[in-house]
């Protein structure tokens, strides 16, 4: 919970959309905008890709982002109003988020590094499924996985690309990771497993030149990988607020119920 911010400065990001452009227009008339740098709350105006774009942005930077939603689904995102705003973020609830940090090799050799928010996946780059070798913390747990992809979800991102893949919705403070395939093959009965948060899961490419794979972090994508090794980042974090009537929490657990 942060400290009531009566006098917040305030600094608004919009996506590139009429409806959104429209709405910071709005808000900018009635409250003002100063440099982002200068300011205390990042005010964003989107959907749930412009809220993962802001909080990549101003990681680690001790800003946190309110969201405005005027996108589509919005779960990242708090109901748009025009009035109000102050209040609104001297009530709402700041939530931190570790993410995780993806280092990936190429078949060339070079290293990659990028960190997610919501997920790391792998994804088969051909009409091959991939065959992968996945350890966790160096123990080999499953020596051949053949599949559409994998991916490597907190619990921020567990009720997005996880979720779609039939993966488990975490609470947003469980110190878990899930691990979840997408259309496994074989074994075809594995529907992936819960991990602790403070472990390594690393995953190799079998046949890398036959059955090419690529791997993303949130919007950064890596061809032709060879291995990608993911753990959450401790030392980074992006700060994310919800109106105390629609906390994350409470999103989170009405998702579970949803038919």
């Amino acid at each position: 919970m942060t400290e009531p911010r009566s006098t917040a400065k305030i600094a608004f990001v919009a996506s590139p959309t009429d409806e959104a452009e429209a709405a910071r227009a709005e808000l900018v008339a009635r409250y003002g905008d100063i440099p982002a740098d200068e300011a205390d709350v990042i005010v964003a105006l989107g959907g749930d890709g412009l809220m993962l774009t802001t909080l990549h942005r101003f990681m680690n930077t001790g800003k946190p982002i309110y969201g405005l939603n005027r996108g589509s689904v919005g779960f990242l995102m708090n109901e748009y109003r025009v009035d109000g705003l102050h209040e609104r973020i001297d009530a709402a609830v700041t939530t931190a988020i570790r993410p995780l940090l993806m280092t990936a090799r190429d078949v060339y050799g070079a290293e990659h590094t990028a960190r997610a928010i919501n997920e790391v996946s792998l994804l088969r780059q051909t009409h091959q499924a991939a065959k992968l070798r996945i350890s966790i913390d160096k123990r080999v747990r499953l020596e051949e996985l053949i599949c559409d992809g994998v991916l490597v979800s907190t619990p921020a991102g567990s009720t997005a690309y996880n979720l779609s893949a039939h993966g488990p919705i975490l609470p947003i403070y469980a110190p878990l990771l899930a691990l979840t395939p997408i259309s496994a093959f074989r074994p075809r009965r594995w529907r992936g497993a819960l991990l602790p948060n403070h472990v390594t899961v690393r995953m190799e490419i079998c046949e890398a030149a036959k059955r090419p794979v690529a791997a993303a972090a949130d919007h950064v994508e890596i061809r032709s990988v060879v291995e990608v090794e993911v753990a959450e980042d401790v030392k980074s974090k992006s700060l994310v607020m919800f109106d105390p009537d629609h906390s994350w929490d409470e999103r989170i657990l009405a998702e579970q119920f949803r038919y």
